[in-house]
Formats: structure tokens, C-alpha cells, sequence
């Protein structure tokens, strides 16, 4: 995590071309305010609940900063970007070992879930298939407690 943050808080490096130029982006006080607040989340955030908690912190910011910066985190590694549900973009501080997701259709609300059933899957479909899995997505969709009440 320290490379990481090192990394944002004194410079960032994007491939702008396809000659591999470099461009440097100098950290900004918003860059790493954006960046603390996905740190501090623990969790998935779309852009519009990362701007929502940045602008708490920082009224001056802007939506067209927070999806410019996250491309940037993207592109250079610091995040994850994840297609859930209704083509919402969650990211994430880049975490070892895969999540699964349940995620609500009405409300949108995401939940993380681990399970040894799944690892266990992957095991027997790479030794069946003589096959080496090396990234899964998993989401279910369905309804959150509340709003399967609400239904009724």
C-alpha cells in the first residue's frame, strides 16, 4: 500500500500514446482527497457516491474531476473498475483474491460475499479442463432484504 500511495502523492504516470510516452501528473490536493476517500471506503463506490463523499470534504470538487481521476487510478493500476448490474462502475483500492457480488436491482445496493464453494468450483473446472483460471467475476442479482419487503 505504501508503493501506492507513493506512487499518487508525488506523481502519476499515464501511457498517453502508442509510443509509450509518458506524460507525469503531479498529485493535486483533490487527486488525493479522491484517493483517501476510496482508501477509507473499504468498500465498492460508484463515482456518483465517491463525488458525494469527496464534496463532503471538499465542496469545490467536481463529477468531471472524479471521473477524470478515476480513469487515471485505472489506468494506472490503483484501482478496480467492475460492471454490476445496470453497467454501474464500482471501484476499489486493487485487493488480492476474488469477491463475488450481490447486487440488488431495485436499489442498487452491492454486497461483497466470499465462499469456499466457489474456490472449490474452480479447482475441479481447471483440473477437468486442463485450464487456469485467472480471473473470475461473479454477480447475482436479485432483491436486498428491504427492498424485497417493499414489493410485497
Amino acid at each position: 500500500m505504501t508503493r501506492i500511495k507513493g506512487l499518487l502523492y508525488h506523481y502519476v504516470r499515464m501511457r498517453i500514446n502508442r509510443n509509450h510516452e509518458t506524460k507525469i501528473h503531479p498529485s493535486t490536493p483533490q487527486r488525493k482527497l479522491l484517493f483517501d476517500v476510496i482508501q477509507e471506503a473499504g468498500k465498492h463506490l460508484d463515482a456518483k457516491e465517491l463525488y458525494r463523499r469527496a464534496s463532503e470534504r471538499d465542496p469545490s470538487i467536481s463529477l468531471a474531476t472524479v471521473y477524470r481521476n478515476l480513469r487515471l487510478f485505472k489506468e494506472q493500476g490503483l484501482v478496480d473498475e467492475r460492471h454490476l448490474g445496470q453497467a454501474r462502475c464500482y471501484y476499489a483500492m486493487k485487493q488480492l483474491g476474488e469477491h463475488q457480488y450481490l447486487v440488488c436491482a431495485a436499489c442498487g445496493k452491492v454486497i461483497e460475499f466470499e465462499s469456499p464453494l466457489i474456490r472449490k468450483l474452480i479447482a475441479e473446472v481447471q483440473h477437468k479442463n486442463n485450464f487456469f483460471v485467472t480471473k473470475i467475476e461473479l454477480y447475482l442479482e436479485g432483491h436486498c432484504r428491504k427492498c424485497k419487503e417493499e414489493k410485497k
